[in-house]
């Protein structure tokens, strides 16, 4: 058997993919605080008449941070805004369905949506966790607009990732977190997944459904 020396940026390579596959922490609880503060006192600073505005948390993650936002924002103003939940799975542009054979892939969890407010005149702050191609913002403003029209839709993420296929821009940028296309940002909140942080983890294109 013949043994070969690994040169040291081989070695390095290899420590670095292992590190991701793992998965890298990007930001820990703190930072995530401090990051959801920031954007509470911007939604605060761009809307001047906050009674018409409403904060919509799209499943799964963006309903907890919408969550912390509408508290953030109240503890500094006294106006507690309308939450609402948004469930977009029949609405995306990846859900398979076959005349009565079973789709090829697994498919998204049906969840719940909650509006119990017209968003109709209102400005429509979406909240998610992760923006990634920009058609999971596509089907909530679908979604969103079978429900009403609001005035104006503004966009609140925690993470942009980049590598938009569609012309959507958020208004409201946590962190942007560049990737290539075979890693993937993962959020995980307490509430979901009893921790804060964000990772850096690897994951082929094909297994990523990132909004």
């Amino acid at each position: 058997m013949t043994l070969h020396a690994r040169r040291p940026g081989d070695l390095a390579g290899a420590l670095s993919q292992t590190s991701v596959a793992a998965g890298k922490v990007l930001l820990d609880g703190e930072a995530i605080e401090r990051t959801l503060s920031r954007i509470a006192h911007e939604i605060i600073e761009r809307n001047d008449e906050l009674d018409e505005v409403v904060l919509v948390g799209i499943h799964r993650r963006g309903v907890p941070l919408a969550q912390r936002l509408r508290r953030l924002i109240a503890d500094r103003t006294g106006t507690d805004l309308p939450l609402g939940r948004l469930d977009i799975t029949f609405y995306r542009d990846d859900v398979q369905v076959r005349a009565g054979e079973p789709p090829r892939h697994a498919q998204p969890i049906v969840r719940s949506t909650t509006l119990d407010f017209p968003p109709e005149g209102m400005t429509v702050v979406l909240v998610d966790d992760v923006l990634y191609t920009g058609r999971t913002i596509r089907a909530a403003v679908e979604a969103l607009f079978d429900y009403g029209r609001p005035a104006r839709v503004q966009l609140a993420v925690l993470a942009d990732r980049g590598h938009r296929e569609l012309p959507i821009r958020p208004d409201y940028v946590g962190k942007n977190l560049p990737t290539s296309r075979d890693e993937r940002i993962q959020v995980q909140l307490v509430e979901v997944d009893e921790i804060d942080r964000v990772l850096l983890v690897a994951s082929p294109e094909e297994e990523d459904r990132d909004g």
